[in-house]
């Protein structure tokens, strides 16, 4: 790090809540920079049911229950907390005044809080939606992390999104996307950005117990087929299906958070379902499994995404099948790649016969330079040179 010591203020998903590449990226710059950390709402549509009830009782009451996440997804990492808000937003986006509702909302919140941060103040946004605010905060400058293509994910309200990061990427000052199908969709825009791939903690990975519980006292038969991540239409029924028949002996396992699946996932009798759990207990859960697939769609939004955990996959030393998407193939060397539902089926059961290959564990050395360590640096670099030339208003 240099000397300049600027004032992070990040907009995304809730801090804790559930791991992010963002949040990775932030707990390796808190070692080192302060970080206020804004826990903005959900991009989706509010409907009247369970899941929308219980974010609403989260947002309203969020401080303590946030606390507790955060202790259980990182109860391993010692490094600083930042600082969290949690301001009251309208839960729509749509018509006009809503966004008007809520850059109201949002720049009575929190520019009382920015006005007392030391200079530089580098805003970090991953969300389209604080497109209207970029013009009423007093930061030095603002930073798009592009992370996925939210004009094109399930269950979003996909045309404001689209319409939002539309007047997001002209008023940043810098682009940072996860992926080249994201610089070239952002090229269409009129914007570049820095690519800056996702990292992984090689050593949360590596661990295993041969006293490891599945929860709930849940017990799969067989062998072992893992899935972890949000669990929603992005998953290719007829890969799951298709390997459910010929994998009908075992059990596949999908754990995470769920948003809509396709229900006929649920009808399939030898996968089970399993709630969200921390990083610790997904890398215990990966050591008890016999192989980790990732059974995506071919589709727009996949395309465009890099999915975290095909690192953890790798770093688990275990056997991977995954979808042949931009995002996999340059680690097809590391892992089995798969176009078709058959062919998905024909390596997970080639894989968990044989074992991981010799030279795809060889391949996997090439993760010693992916930390997220080595991610935060190389972010910091992409942002800095620039600040430090600006002459700054004097705090």
């Amino acid at each position: 790090m240099d000397t300049l010591k600027p004032s992070w203020i990040v907009f995304s998903d809730d801090w804790g809540r559930h791991p992010s590449s963002c949040q990775y990226l932030f707990r390796e710059i808190l070692r080192h920079e302060p970080v206020t950390w804004v826990n903005t709402i959900g991009m989706r549509t509010p409907r009247l049911d369970m899941a929308t009830l219980q974010r609403a009782w989260g947002k309203v009451f969020g401080s303590k229950s946030n606390q507790a996440a955060i202790k259980q997804s990182y109860a391993s990492d010692p490094s600083p907390e930042p600082t969290v808000l949690n301001p009251k937003m309208w839960p729509w986006f749509t018509r006009r005044y809503d966004r008007a509702l809520n850059r109201l909302l949002l720049t009575k919140q929190l520019a009382r809080h920015i006005a007392q941060l030391p200079r530089p103040r580098i805003a970090v946004t991953t969300i389209p939606i604080v497109a209207d605010i970029i013009d009423t905060l007093d930061v030095d400058e603002w930073v798009y992390y592009c992370v996925d293509d939210f004009s094109v994910w399930p269950g979003l309200d996909q045309t404001t999104m689209k319409n939002m990061e539309a007047e997001l990427a002209p008023k940043v000052d810098s682009i940072v996307a996860v992926s080249e199908v994201l610089q070239e969709r952002l090229s269409v825009m009129g914007r570049g950005a820095s690519l800056l791939t996702h990292g992984v903690d090689l050593n949360n990975w590596e661990i295993g117990s041969a006293e490891f519980e599945w929860p709930n006292g849940f017990q799969p038969q067989g062998k072992t087929l893992l899935f972890w991540g949000v669990i929603d239409p992005r998953l290719d029924t007829q890969f799951i299906q298709h390997l459910a028949r010929e994998r009908s002996a075992d059990t596949i396992v999908l754990v995470g958070p769920q948003q809509a699946p396709d229900p006929l996932i649920a009808h399939i009798e030898n996968l089970k379902t399993l709630d969200a759990v921390s990083p610790n207990v997904l890398a215990q859960m990966a050591q008890a499994a016999d192989c980790l697939i990732m059974p995506y769609r071919d589709a727009e939004v996949t395309r465009a995404m890099q999915p975290l955990k095909l690192k953890e996959y790798l770093a688990t030393g275990k056997p991977v099948v995954v979808r042949d998407l931009p995002a996999t193939r340059p680690w097809s060397e590391s892992c089995d790649v798969a176009t078709t539902a058959a062919e998905f089926a024909k390596a997970t059961t080639a894989r968990m016969e044989s074992g991981v290959l010799a030279e795809q564990l060889e391949a996997r050395s090439a993760l010693q330079s992916e930390s997220w360590a080595a991610k935060a640096h190389k972010f910091r670099r992409l942002i800095m040179p620039a600040i430090s030339q600006r002459e700054l208003p004097v705090a």
